[in-house]
């Protein structure tokens, strides 16, 4: 039930529209590639990053044994967090018509996936879920390598894909990325008052 839905949020999409529209389009059809139409639609699925997510559990598991096991489940609440809170509670709270179901917009776009969900574009989930990994991943690694700061160019890859595809519009993913720095933010310093460091 979307309980938010009233005249001041519609007012604020409106406000927002023109700018948000014009980014969309020059996302999705200015930067137009073949090769970014083929890879954005594979940044996008889970399936294709799960090489990354079974190098992440060996190499945490392998290196610090027990406390690797408790980042496993602080990364598990970190992915349950952003769910819950971006697609249980936001979606349904302010609900923002997705640029693919607007038929004031959809027909200017082009849309490479056959995909448009029915649900509130405010906020990118996606984008939400790996930028709050990204943000767990980085805090708590980056005492390990510097590498761990393309975590974020991996949540950024993701969450621009869905303004690419045409299924968020700029500022939802914006957002998601704000709130998943939140949520990472806030579980690494559970973590951190928990175990510390992880140093190899």
């Amino acid at each position: 039930m979307v309980l938010l839905a009233d005249s001041w949020l519609n007012e604020f999409w409106d406000w927002i529209r023109p700018a948000d529209s014009w980014l969309l389009y020059r996302i999705n059809q200015d930067l137009q590639l073949p090769l970014l139409d083929y890879l954005a639609l594979f940044f996008r699925e889970t399936i294709f990053w799960t090489p990354l997510y079974l190098f992440l559990l060996v190499f945490i598991l392998w290196n610090f044994g027990s406390k690797g096991w408790w980042w496993v489940l602080a990364v598990i609440l970190v992915v349950a967090l952003s769910d819950l809170i971006s697609s249980q509670l936001i979606k349904e709270l302010c609900w923002r018509l997705r640029p693919c179901r607007d038929p004031d917009i959809a027909g200017t776009l082009r849309f490479i996936i056959n995909y448009c969900p029915a649900s509130s574009s405010f906020t990118s989930s996606h984008t939400t879920t790996h930028f709050a990994q990204a943000t767990f991943f980085y805090l708590t690694l980056r005492h390990t390598s510097s590498w761990w700061k393309l975590a974020f160019l991996w949540a950024f890859l993701i969450g621009f894909s869905q303004i690419y595809v045409g299924v968020h519009y700029p500022f939802d993913v914006l957002c998601g990325g704000l709130l998943g720095w939140l949520i990472g933010w806030a579980v690494y310093k559970l973590y951190y008052r928990q175990f510390g460091l992880l140093l190899l």
